[in-house]
């Protein structure tokens, strides 16, 4: 039985990030990222995995470009490497770099995909992590130049521009919890890389309004669904600050055009916030054709008695320091399974409950799913089929809550499948395996896995069918 049934408007597509999948770390003049550091430094990934090689993209671009157009997809989002492009992060860019991009955005228009191009997923040049990284606004500055170069450079070939990938990660994993490069434990360094992060999105988006006129301006924020465990004013109030911190601290300015007044109040002891000048919030609040909504996994917190082991069942990662600044009064609980490889519970309402809440928020922002996937331990057969039936349960499921959402009058574009390939999966290494089609990382070699197979049909016929069919 057909569930649902997508426009042909609809938006197929798949995503990346360069430093999970290019490898090709020293070549053609690319610079060191903060992401090259934090995985040589022993300790910080699993079994000590880092980028150097990883898929191999930058030597396999075209047929990866190949397997996206047998997958019969509209769209692809990737990432550009700013250390493959500027090695030093300020002054010369690297022609070497931007001509590998220039390609591959050739290639996708020429087997008729469009071209989704984020500007930065995390792999900053090193030079401006050593000039004090996003906690400085020097940071944000120089994120403006490099986008006038490279918008510059691919101008409107390239479809849909979005500026930031998960700024929240960025800014709470790379500089409060440190489980995400470049590794730092600093409260205050946090808070003030949220802003000059929202300020670089803010800079670069206006450089694509007047660089590239005809492409839609997007920013991709990975939005928390935070549930209370129960009705209790003192459950309700953390959630509301730990809404404040994962969601409102980007929307907020983005979208409104101000930080949220309980934001400020709640992480006064923590900053005075100084680091925000005057036109600041207008500057961050350029208009978007299109808000990139990534999901996984929902949050249960409830306030902290302040007697009881704290629990800290986040997702995030493991970390004597926590992400939720000046949140110490709330704790994070385990939900019940089913859970991902990553240990992340699957729970598909609760997307449809984040896009219904966003439209009634902000009725004319379009949107689309930008990531949304899941790992899990993939085997494969003797006659090499991998046979990922709970990675399409997966996907079934969370499409059709995507649909459930529509058909409640959310106004969602397209859906991004995380991710394209086996990739470097951060602080995980390649432990855990996210794509639709498998990578041998001792050959290189792509297979299709199952669920490769499914998504080819869906984009196909853009009819969503119940599990049992």
């Amino acid at each position: 039985m057909t569930r649902h049934h997508f426009p042909e408007s609809f938006v197929w597509g798949s995503a990346t990030a360069a430093y999970q999948i290019e490898g090709a770390a020293t070549e053609d003049g690319r610079g060191p990222s903060i992401w090259d550091t934090y995985s040589h430094t022993p300790g910080r990934t699993l079994n000590g995995d880092t980028g150097d090689v990883a898929a191999d993209h930058y030597h396999r671009w075209a047929d990866d470009l190949g397997h996206i157009a047998d997958l019969g997809l509209s769209a692809y989002r990737f990432s550009i490497s700013w250390p493959r492009v500027q090695p030093g992060g300020s002054g010369r860019f690297n022609q070497a770099g931007i001509d590998f991009y220039s390609r591959l955005v050739d290639g996708l228009l020429e087997r008729g995909v469009r071209p989704v191009a984020t500007m930065y997923h995390w792999d900053l040049p090193q030079e401006l992590e050593d000039a004090g990284g996003w906690a400085t606004r020097e940071t944000a500055l120089r994120f403006q130049e490099y986008a006038a170069g490279i918008v510059g450079a691919l101008g409107d070939r390239v479809h849909t521009w979005t500026t930031l990938n998960e700024p929240w990660c960025s800014a709470y994993l790379g500089y409060a919890s440190g489980v995400h490069a470049p590794g730092r434990t600093e409260p205050a360094a946090a808070l003030a890389a949220v802003h000059h992060l929202n300020l670089a999105h803010g800079l670069a988006g206006r450089v694509v309004r007047e660089l590239a006129p005809a492409a839609e301006l997007s920013v991709t924020l990975n939005l928390h669904v935070i549930r209370g465990a129960s009705d209790s004013d003192e459950d309700s109030d953390a959630v509301r600050r730990i809404d404040a911190l994962a969601n409102r601290a980007f929307l907020g300015p983005m979208l409104d055009g101000a930080y949220p007044a309980d934001l400020l109040a709640d992480t006064a002891s923590v900053t005075d916030w100084s680091f925000v000048r005057e036109g600041d919030e207008k500057l961050i609040a350029v208009p978007l054709d299109v808000l990139g909504v990534n999901y996984y996994s929902s949050t249960l917190v409830r306030a902290w008695d302040g007697v009881s082991p704290r629990s800290d069942a986040d997702g995030h990662g493991a970390s004597t320091s926590t992400p939720w600044v000046a949140a110490d009064n709330v704790d994070f609980l385990p939900q019940p399974g089913p859970y991902t490889a990553m240990g992340w519970n699957i729970d598909p309402p609760a997307l449809t409950e984040l896009l219904l809440r966003l439209h009634q928020a902000y009725p004319s922002q379009p949107m689309m799913i930008t990531e949304n996937g899941a790992a899990f331990d993939d085997v494969v057969e003797a006659d090499g089929r991998i046979h990922d039936d709970r990675r399409i349960d997966y996907l079934r499921r969370h499409i059709g809550a995507m649909a459930d959402a529509r058909e409640q009058g959310a106004d969602v574009r397209g859906y991004f499948v995380w991710s394209l390939l086996d990739n470097f999966e951060w602080g995980y290494g390649y432990d855990r395996r996210f794509g639709i089609i498998r990578v041998d990382y001792d050959t290189q070699v792509r297979t299709w896995k199952d669920s490769a197979h499914w998504y080819q049909r869906l984009a196909a016929t853009g009819k969503l069918d119940s599990a049992q069919d």
